[in-house]
């Protein structure tokens, strides 16, 4: 696999997959994939974890990809061992996907999500804005993440089990806050006044063994069938 490097900020390393920045248009809506997390209370990596036939992150990145975002960024952690095999599969996506190195991400998804907004282009025009998604959550669907984007000039989150939260749509307007935040609470306080699309069984992240068990009880088969039939 042969990787173009390149630098987009003092504290991110890009690294692009066969990338013309000149293609992207102010119309167009990129996609981020927060996959730099730790799994500790998983206890192994929860990006190559199987469900169906592919793992967390691939199915993650073939969902935003299927929705229509382009380009999709997968922010993994600087020194992940299992992201050169990951970046070896992803590569067949040519230009749609970029891999970006979060130097940060023990600071928490605040810097994943800097890394990856960084990457889209910060406060340029390039785009019309960003979905932000995490790579453990397999009720999402690429419809689900269509029904986002349709946002335009407002924020939109998803919403479940009483709450907001990712996936969720931010316009290039707000580019510049998502680059000011800090720490591990994500992007909460720009959800608290935006719309909602609902998304049924959005709660259940993988971040547990009995998360994993939830997730192949509730997804495993349906998920491997829709790989066979495509």
């Amino acid at each position: 696999m042969s990787l173009a490097a390149g630098n987009r900020s003092a504290d991110h390393e890009t690294e692009a997959v066969g990338l013309a920045a000149g293609k992207l248009s102010a119309g167009a809506v990129a996609g981020v994939v927060l996959a730099a997390g730790a799994s500790r209370r998983l206890g192994s990596a929860k990006q190559m974890v199987r469900l169906g036939e592919q793992t967390l992150l691939e199915r993650a990145v073939g969902v935003a990809v299927e929705a229509g975002l382009r380009p999709v960024y997968v922010v993994v952690a600087q020194g992940a061992e299992w992201s050169v095999s990951v970046g070896e599969k992803l590569s067949a996506l040519g230009e749609r996907v970029v891999m970006v190195v979060n130097r940060e991400a023990e600071e928490g998804m605040a810097s994943s999500i800097r890394a990856g907004v960084a990457a889209v282009g910060g406060g340029s025009a390039r785009v019309g804005g960003v979905v932000i998604l995490a790579c453990d959550q397999p009720a999402v669907t690429a419809e689900h993440l269509r029904r986002l984007m349709a946002g335009g000039d407002a924020v939109v989150s998803s919403g479940y089990a009483g709450r907001k939260g990712v996936p969720a749509y931010f316009p290039a307007q707000v580019f510049e806050e998502l680059l000011r935040l800090r720490g591990d609470v994500g992007a909460r306080e720009l959800l608290r006044e935006a719309q909602t699309v609902e998304l049924e069984g959005g709660e259940l992240d993988v971040d547990t063994v009995e998360d994993l068990e939830l997730a192949v009880q509730r997804y495993g088969r349906r998920l491997a069938e829709g790989a066979k039939r495509c």
